[in-house]
Formats: C-alpha cells, structure tokens, sequence
C-alpha cells in the first residue's frame, strides 16, 4: 500500500526531447509541474515509484511533491503510456493551491451485489469516473453508487444516484447513465434466430397456403372442362 500522504522527492532535469530515452532507459519517467503561470518546474522520478502512486492516487488524491527546496501541493493531470510497453512515458502534474477549489476526476464504485447478474443479465457499464470540484482536502477518493437496484433488464443507475459528500460538486449531467442491464450477446443472438426461425415458418405457411389454392383452382378449371365436354357429347 502506498502511502500517499508521504512526501514524494522529485529531482530537477535539465533534459529534455531526444535525450529524454536516455533517462527511460535508466527507468527514470520525465515530468512536469505546471505551476499556477509561473514557469513550469521540468523533474524526473523513479518509474516504479511513481507508477505505484499514479495507480493509488489517480487524478484525485492530492500529493506532497519536493523539488530540492520547492515544495508543491499538485494533482497528476495527464500520464502518457508507451503504446506497446505500456510503461509510464511522461507525467503531468499540476500544482494547486488548498484553499482553493480543483476539478479532480474521481472513480465510481459500485457497491453490493448485482441481481440481474444472478439471473444471467449483463451490465453495460457506460460510465467510471466524473469530473468533481473541490477543495483539495475534500476530495474523496470514489464515489459509490447502490448497484443493487439494478435488478431486471432496462434498470439503470445515473449520475444522479452517486452518493455524494458535502463540499463536493460533480460536473456530469444528472442523467447521465453510470450502468444499465442488457441482455448478453448469447440471449440477443437466441432471439434473433427464434425470430428468424418464426419469419422462415410464415413465409413457409404462406406459400403452403398459395399452392393450396392455385391447386384448388386448377382442379375446378380441370372440373369445368369435363363437364362441358359432357355437355357438348350429350348434344351431339
């Protein structure tokens, strides 16, 4: 467990653009603070170390950096993964100010046990963090939402449901669905052959019931013809 409250040391770089793979090489993963329109503070920390941070703290949990003799209280912004290593490249943090409100994006948490999983449903889940505003000490780490109402196919949760504490202000609309049980491709594709299978059996039934008729009605014509031949024999 990281404890993020520790004071993170982070040591100033001087490098930067094509010698920046020297430094990942060293597993060193480059960084920036963004510092409320002073001059951005260019630093570097260990790979491991700050992977396990960025992992616990997310982009919500304040945290303690020191940079020689500067000491900055910031939220991490943005990370950007190798896109086949998927090792951290590069980290942004953004120093802010405590008595001053942020926007942090916070994860969702669902809590309790799904019924409608129980019964072979699926749940689609549309949504796993929002945006929220506030000061940084009240930032929480998750907001949780009742999932156990989510029962039969068609119920859903929202924004609106989150269970929010006070001096927290969340940025998403109200009704912006979080999750919402559908049915599971295997049921979705059952009954679109039962469907199909119903079409193939009406359409079936319904040249039965075409060649019954012209059948019918050949059989009458063919009737006609005898009966006026009779007739004409019986003249003759």
């Amino acid at each position: 467990m990281v404890n993020l409250d520790a004071v993170l040391e982070l040591q100033e770089r001087k490098v930067v653009r094509k010698k920046l793979a020297g430094l990942r090489s060293d597993r060193l993963v480059p960084a920036v603070i963004h510092n409320h329109g002073q001059p951005s503070v260019l630093v570097t920390g260990p790979e491991q170390q700050l992977t396990a941070i960025y992992h616990e703290a997310g982009k919500h949990h304040p945290l303690n950096l020191k940079v020689g003799s500067q000491d900055f209280l910031a939220l991490i912004k943005d990370v950007h993964y190798h896109p086949v290593k998927r090792q951290i490249e590069h980290i942004v943090f953004q120093a802010i100010k405590r008595d001053e409100k942020v926007e942090a994006e916070v994860p969702i948490h669902l809590e309790g046990e799904i019924p409608a999983e129980k019964v072979g449903l699926m749940l689609l889940h549309q949504l796993d963090h929002v945006n929220v505003e506030a000061l940084p000490s009240d930032l929480p780490d998750e907001l949780k939402v009742d999932a156990t109402v989510l029962a039969e196919l068609g119920d859903k949760i929202t924004v609106a449901d989150l269970q929010v504490p006070a001096g927290v202000i969340v940025l998403e609309e109200a009704e912006h669905p979080i999750a919402t049980v559908v049915e599971t491709k295997a049921q979705i594709s059952e009954e679109e052959e039962a469907a199909e299978a119903e079409a193939v059996e009406g359409e079936e039934g319904a040249e039965g019931e075409t060649v019954e008729g012209e059948a019918g009605e050949a059989a009458a014509a063919e009737g006609g013809d005898k009966e006026g031949v009779s007739k004409e024999n019986a003249k003759e």
